[in-house]
Parts: structure tokens; C-alpha cells; sequence
């Protein structure tokens, strides 16, 4: 079963949702999601399971992390999803009123540090499980509500195996619709031969502002090492992405939108910007130009048209 992504356009928060298939897969994740903000001083909240917070504990402590001074000075708060769930809900519903009140009561106290909160979720996952996928959708539709307040970067996961089923397409849709990046594939346990079973993609958005190619940059690296890339492959492909957001950025003044499917034994990385191609674009190859970077680096690379814009892309090999 495919389902084609669809990022939606990053705010003032970050809503990235993950598909795996191994625990191994969402430990790492979540763990260095919210080890990041820990180490630079911010706040690390988890809404998991037993299993789950117990397994995130072992990976930032492996990862430096003073479990018990950061919980005491409240940056790292570890919350149970079955209760915390239960909080936002009233009557057996989602509540928005209970969930703004719960949940946006959490964030605002911990935006008190000064630093940045990162947030890992699985109260979704658990409504995805117990066949409740519109309580789900519309839990994820808060999450974005609050995020229009107060700023965060939000995780949330589900496993691979619960996004499978042709009844799910039209869910999986409106899922990857409320997210801003999407981490893994739906279902990739139904795939079949070894090219499709080793394939992932990551779809995010951004804006057009000077920060958002080292945001994409950090979000593909984080990804790729995630993934168990070799450091070479991660290199080449950060620097080729970095060029290739830049002249969305710099020449086409456009938000942006990257692309990425890997393959066994390739990468394919695709930026979509809002300029249309014309004869006066700064896509000629010349010694000092980015480009001559990507013409180097790529086993092959071009320029198409897109209805609302252009797309560059550019192909590697792993």
C-alpha cells in the first residue's frame, strides 16, 4: 500500500510524525528528539507508555543525560499516555477544552525555562490502536491548534504495522496532512522485494526564511544517521540538500518543500520552491556556483516543472 505524503507548511512549531517498524527505530527517535533540548538547556516532555518511558530513560542516560537532575529542576517530565489521555477526554471523547487545559497548561510552564520544549506523544497511537482514527485526527488537529500558541516541536509515532490496510488510506492522508515532515512509511512491512523493502522517505515544508536550509539540513541528518547511514553518505547528502534549499531561499525568495526517498543503493533529493522555471534562472553550472557542488556530487541531477512551481532534484549513490 502507498500513500503519498503531504507535508503541510511548518509555523512556529514543528509536528513531525514517524512510522516504524522496531521499537529500536522509536527509542532512537524519541530519545534524541528530546535529549536535544535537554542538552541545550530546554525541556524534554514524553506522554508514553511504561514500556516506552522506561526505554527513552536508558537511552538519554546512555546518551549523558542526568535523569535524576533533570527531572528535579522539571525539564524532564515523563508522563503516562493511558492517564494523560484520559485527562483530555470527557465522557469518552476528546475534549478540546480539556486538552488546551491539560496539555497547554504543561507546555506554558515548561516555555518558563527559556529554552526550547520538545515533545514525544503516543496518546494519538493509542486512539490509531483501539480503532478510534477520528479521535485520533482530531487529537493531532489540537496539537496543531496549541502549537499556533505556544512553541514547541512535537514527535509523534505509530507503528508501521497498525497504518496498514486499504480502509486506512484515506486516514493516512489526513494524518500526514496535519504533520510537517513525515519519518518512515505507512505499512513498510507489506512491502515485498529488497529494493521496496528498504526504502524511506521524509517529506517536509518550509518557509522562505535564511534559517529554514539548516533546519532542512538538520532534520535530514538527524534522519539519515537514524536510519544507520554511513557518515559519508550523510555528508554528501546534507551538502547537496544545503545547496539546493539555498537557491530556494536566495534565487527563487520561495518557501520550500524537500523531498527525500532513499533506495538500497540510491538517494534522490527533491526541492520544490513556487518559481516557475524561466531562462533567467540561476540553475547554469559556473566554478563559484552551489551548483557546481551538486553537478559534482550527483550522479545526475535536472530541473522539472510542477504546477506550481519547479522542482530540483538531484540523485545520489549509496
Amino acid at each position: 500500500m502507498a500513500v503519498r505524503t503531504q507535508a503541510v507548511e511548518r509555523r512556529v512549531s514543528a509536528h513531525v510524525v514517524q512510522f516504524y517498524t522496531h521499537d529500536s527505530e522509536l527509542v532512537a527517535s524519541a530519545g534524541s528528539h528530546l535529549g536535544a533540548a535537554l542538552r541545550a538547556g530546554g525541556v524534554g516532555v514524553a506522554i508514553a507508555t511504561r514500556p516506552h518511558r522506561e526505554a527513552f530513560e536508558a537511552y538519554l542516560a546512555r546518551d549523558g543525560v542526568e535523569l535524576a537532575l533533570a527531572r528535579a529542576e522539571g525539564r524532564l517530565v515523563l508522563l503516562d499516555a493511558n492517564a494523560t489521555l484520559h485527562a483530555c477526554m470527557r465522557d469518552g471523547e476528546i475534549d478540546g477544552h480539556a486538552f488546551h487545559t491539560v496539555i497547554g497548561g504543561l507546555l506554558r510552564e515548561a516555555q518558563e525555562s527559556g529554552g526550547a520544549v520538545h515533545v514525544y506523544g503516543e496518546m494519538v497511537t493509542l486512539l490509531w490502536d483501539a480503532g478510534e482514527v477520528p479521535a485520533a485526527i482530531e487529537l493531532e488537529t489540537l496539537w496543531n491548534e496549541l502549537a499556533e500558541e505556544l512553541a514547541f516541536s512535537l514527535l509523534c509515532a505509530y507503528p508501521a504495522a497498525s497504518a496498514t490496510g486499504e480502509d486506512h488510506v484515506q486516514a493516512l492522508h489526513a494524518v500526514c496532512a496535519l504533520h510537517s515532515a513525515v519519518l518512515g512509511h505507512p505499512g513498510e512491512q507489506e512491502l515485498e522485494n529488497d529494493d521496496q523493502r528498504s526504502t524511506s522517505r521524509l517529506v517536509a515544508s518550509f518557509q522562505a526564511d535564511a534559517q529554514a536550509p539548516g533546519e532542512a539540513r538538520r532534520l535530514l541528518i538527524r534522519t539519515l544517521r537514524d536510519s544507520g547511514c554511513a557518515s559519508s553518505v550523510v555528508d554528501t547528502a546534507a551538502l547537496v540538500l544545503s545547496e539546493l534549499t539555498t537557491n530556494a531561499v536566495r534565487h527563487a525568495r520561495s518557501s520550500f518543500t524537500i523531498d527525500i526517498a532513499m533506495h538500497e543503493r540510491s538517494m534522490r533529493l527533491a526541492v520544490r520552491d513556487a518559481r516557475p522555471p524561466s531562462a533567467d534562472d540561476d540553475l547554469i553550472v559556473l566554478p563559484t556556483h552551489g551548483l557546481s557542488v551538486i553537478d559534482a556530487l550527483a550522479t545526475r541531477w535536472g530541473v522539472e516543472c510542477a504546477p506550481d512551481g519547479k522542482v530540483v532534484w538531484a540523485e545520489l549513490r549509496i
